[in-house]
């Protein structure tokens, strides 16, 4: 059982999100961001990864295998992927999921082709591989916002999801291993180990774009004090709780336990607060990736 516990407030309204979520508005907004991420990821593909023969997963990578081994031009073995992954994707996963593929799979490839011939001097490997990740971070991150996709051998991953039982993550990270392990072949073992590296950074800018640069904690208080706590929390701290109700797993006492989130420039003042009126309370604090709805981030975004 959940009890929550808010401070009253003077007034409440409903708040409506600035743009309506299904609205033309919404649509045109997710068109701009997937067509702006399309872009910083060509950008990022031909600027660092391309140059330096980086091949850090997905049909992207592939382009550049494929160019290494029988000089290809990158945009057009893109292309050639993707339509016959976007048919792929109608007929074997739905209408709704290609439809959101179309314009990345299509766009992406393009803006390649268009910047093929923009450079930037950068030989260090390392440094590319850092800079690339950023940037394809951040263009898919964008697409993502955008509630759409880029297609590639996230279509596959969805195939083998859809048809294994495998979960999308491992898909995911099995095709991306397949990639990697080729760059190896192809090109280098260092290479590859520059693909993984500007794997996991575009890997970890995404969840920065998805997630915000959040820094809210989740507290946890179990103490014989629960009321006064709660009052101080309340009050003192102007936030608002949950309270669990818990069992000892040694007594087998039923207790309450506070569940306060709060940001991490509060930390000292609820530390200082339960100690207040309890010296002796267990206090558990972790990271909260993300928090949506009163007090914090609108849910509606």
């Amino acid at each position: 059982m959940a009890q929550s516990v808010r401070k009253p407030s003077a007034s409440k309204r409903r708040r409506e999100p600035i743009i309506p979520i299904n609205g033309p508005l919404r649509q045109t907004v997710d068109t701009i961001f997937i067509i702006a991420g399309s872009f910083i990821m060509a950008l990022a593909f031909n600027l660092f990864f391309l140059p330096n023969h980086i091949a850090s997963g997905g049909v992207s990578g592939l382009s550049v295998l494929v160019q290494a081994w029988i000089g290809i031009e990158p945009a057009f073995t893109q292309w050639a992927l993707n339509i016959p992954l976007l048919f792929l994707a109608f007929g074997l996963i739905g209408r709704e999921y290609g439809v959101r593929s179309l314009l990345g799979s299509v766009v992406l490839p393009l803006f390649v082709f268009l910047t093929k011939d923009w450079v930037i001097p950068l030989s260090n490997p390392l440094l590319a591989s850092i800079y690339g990740g950023i940037g394809v971070g951040v263009g898919m991150g964008l697409v993502y916002r955008g509630r759409g996709s880029t297609g590639g051998l996230s279509i596959v991953a969805q195939l083998l999801h859809k048809y294994s039982g495998l979960a999308f993550s491992l898909c995911i990270v099995i095709l991306d291993a397949i990639v990697i392990s080729s760059a190896a072949m192809v090109l280098s073992l260092e290479q590859a180990l520059y693909a993984l590296i500007g794997l996991y950074v575009t890997g970890k800018v995404i969840d920065t774009i998805e997630l915000g640069f959040s820094f809210t904690k989740v507290a946890y208080i179990i103490s014989d004090h629960t009321e006064p706590i709660t009052k101080a929390i309340l009050e003192d701290l102007d936030r608002g709780l949950t309270k669990l109700t818990a069992e000892g797993g040694y007594t087998g006492e039923h207790r309450t336990v506070l569940m306060v989130v709060v940001g991490q420039s509060e930390i000292p003042r609820l530390k200082t607060v339960v100690q207040s009126v309890d010296p002796d309370a267990f206090v558990i604090i972790h990271n909260a990736h993300e928090v949506l709805g009163e007090g914090f981030r609108n849910i509606r975004t």
